[in-house]
């Protein structure tokens, strides 16, 4: 699967006449291991951790392309900062968000996704992508207890 999105990487990158550079592959290759959803600090930091000499610059400039490439999708959950996450080769799900400790649970449901679609379809709408976010308290004791 790696090797698909590093191929259609590099064609995007050919295509728009970027620079196809070793430090974006590596800037890539992180973002398709990160385990859930990274702020472009956050996998500096990874890749920091992991004796990456890649620059910030390169690692939000590539998060970026990644982005506009569709390998990577952008994500807000209600907390003014753009999150990414891995879409290449997965599914679409939707998330719940915690909104006292910001915690995100993934699901997805055939269902919903019908729903969509065919509000799509209806509207003669060409869906390229979708978010869809339920925000409310977790189950956690902390999270889930009533006002006082």
């Amino acid at each position: 699967m790696k090797a698909e999105a590093e191929e259609k990487f590099r064609e995007f990158l050919k295509n728009g006449k970027n620079r196809i550079t070793p430090e974006r592959f590596e800037v890539l290759n992180a973002a398709l291991d990160y385990q859930g959803h990274f702020g472009a600090d956050d996998l500096y930091i990874a890749m920091k951790k992991m004796n990456s000499s890649v620059s910030r610059a390169t690692v939000y400039n590539t998060v970026e392309l990644l982005e506009q490439c569709q390998i990577i999708s952008k994500r807000n959950f209600g907390d003014n900062m753009n999150r990414y996450e891995s879409c290449f080769g997965k599914m679409n799900h939707e998330h719940l968000v915690c909104t006292t400790c910001g915690k995100i649970i993934e699901f997805s449901t055939p269902r919903l996704e019908a729903i969509i679609e065919e509000v799509c379809r209806q509207n003669g709408f060409e869906m390229t992508n979708y978010t869809f976010n339920i925000f409310g308290k977790c189950s956690d004791k902390n999270c889930s207890k009533k006002d006082e």
